[in-house]
């Protein structure tokens, strides 16, 4: 990689966002660049989530520092700017950001890769907003823990068998990839809490319901997979509804579509996903909330702009006339494209255009179940079970020995069932454009904000940019 002549310094590339693509592409950029390049990663937090064990942090199988792989750590080379980035002004070539301790900030760019990728998906039904929670990033896969075991010891202490049967209840909405597995690995938690209090010894074990409104669990799988999801979730006394979803949500419970329902304390909104709201504030041409590229992963009009992952509709070459799929396995792959395309960009190689055939799909249904196809093979039970967690331990940047030490250890002894109250339910809203951030109320200070400018070096300064 060469630097731009008429500056005589090193390019800056901006990098927002540390999920599956901009985590790739900083690390392949890096090792592209070997120090020609400033690489420059913008992220709220210092960790890259490994999204796909989500599910087992909440259930308490892993504990969240596993799930959590060190930026700084594992990216050497490339700079972190802790970071909420709130806007892009694509014409003076800068990004505007607030640091974690509310100071605003900017960066300036040469070429800039947005990778910001996706927020809860929310939907017009009343109630929803105020009393359900997503599953997007660690506050609330903190706050899910916490809150199951909290419902579990409050209905061993309730008097009330009307009172035990409601905070035993939990609707998780959204029979997909997120919503199979959370309702998978949470009636195993619950049940293992409730078999421990002896308040609830001889009562109804906790009630799970799954809703869809499609017309199987995992409608995107092959039905081979939706029917191994479904007959696993079943035995283990999974209420799945298809066809049905909630039309109105009160802090009492939940009145489903159908006419039924339910009482509860408990719903988790597992219904998909739509692009981080920085997209739409760009004012640049989207499809389907996603911003518009081409298949090198250029915005067009802006040459110096790449955008993939979530966040970006992609063509998809392997589908002519449709986009990629919002999965990881897209999404880390888009991010070396990207890298690549930045590369090519100052002379280092020749653009690339994305091109990935899907090599099949996993759910990890808990215990030593599973369902996966690898390279479309069918397959599920153990066997399932082993490739998955193979998949999750090769996949992962870092702290594979720790996963994998976990593993055995929940093998071997019963789960620690304890609430530390960390994460309080106004903390992790379900309308929020920034899941990976738990809320925090004001402290006084927060109208006084100190202006932290992070310009590049003097040339470009002097050029008037």
């Amino acid at each position: 990689m060469v630097a731009e002549s008429r500056t005589g310094r090193r390019p800056r590339v901006v990098i927002v966002g540390a999920g599956f693509a901009g985590y790739e592409c900083a690390r392949t950029l890096a090792k592209k660049a070997r120090g020609a390049a400033e690489i420059v990663l913008v992220n709220p937090n210092d960790y890259f989530l490994y999204l796909p064990l989500l599910p087992e942090v909440s259930a308490g199988i892993l504990e969240p520092r596993r799930v959590s792989v060190s930026l700084t750590g594992t990216l050497p080379g490339v700079r972190l700017v802790l970071g909420q980035v709130g806007g892009v002004d694509l014409k003076g070539r800068r990004v505007e950001y607030t640091d974690p301790e509310g100071r605003t900030g900017s960066l300036g760019y040469d070429r800039l890769v947005l990778t910001v990728g996706s927020v809860n998906k929310l939907l017009p039904i009343p109630g929803v907003a105020e009393h359900a929670h997503g599953f997007r990033g660690m506050p609330e896969a903190l706050y899910l823990r916490d809150h199951m075991t909290r419902q579990i010891e409050l209905a061993g202490a309730a008097e009330d068998p009307a009172e035990r049967a409601v905070r035993t209840t939990f609707v998780v909405v959204g029979a997909g990839y997120t919503g199979t597995e959370v309702a998978a690995h949470g009636v195993t938690f619950t049940r293992s809490l409730a078999r421990h209090n002896a308040g609830l010894r001889g009562e109804p074990q906790p009630r799970w319901i799954l809703l869809d409104l499609a017309d199987r669990v995992l409608p995107e799988l092959d039905e081979r997979l939706s029917r191994t999801a479904h007959r696993v979730l079943t035995k283990r006394g999974v209420e799945i509804r298809t066809k049905t979803s909630v039309k109105e949500a009160t802090s009492d419970g939940v009145l489903l579509d159908d006419g039924t329902s339910v009482d509860t304390r408990s719903l988790i909104w597992c219904v998909g996903v739509r692009p981080d709201p920085l997209v739409e504030s760009l004012g640049l041409p989207t499809e389907r909330g996603r911003l518009c590229v081409d298949e090198f992963l250029t915005v067009p009009g802006h040459p110096e702009v790449l955008a993939c992952g979530d966040a970006a509709a992609v063509p998809d070459l392997t589908r002519p006339g449709q986009m990629t799929p919002m999965t990881a396995q897209h999404a880390q792959r888009q991010g070396k494209v990207a890298a690549h395309n930045v590369a090519a960009s100052y002379g280092q190689g020749e653009p690339r255009a994305y091109k990935h055939h899907d090599l099949g799909f996993m759910v990890d249904l808990g215990g030593v179940q599973a369902a996966a196809n690898p390279l479309h093979i069918p397959l599920s039970g153990p066997v399932a079970n082993a490739v998955t967690r193979g998949y999750h331990l090769m996949a992962m940047p870092g702290n594979r020995v720790r996963v994998a030490a976990d593993w055995l250890l929940d093998a071997a002894l019963p789960r620690q069932g304890v609430q530390l109250g960390l994460v309080r339910s106004w903390s992790v809203p379900l309308d929020t454009a920034a899941p990976e951030l738990a809320r925090i109320p004001a402290d006084g200070r927060a109208g006084e904000r100190t202006t932290a400018h992070d310009t590049p070096e003097e040339p470009r300064k002097a050029e008037g940019s």
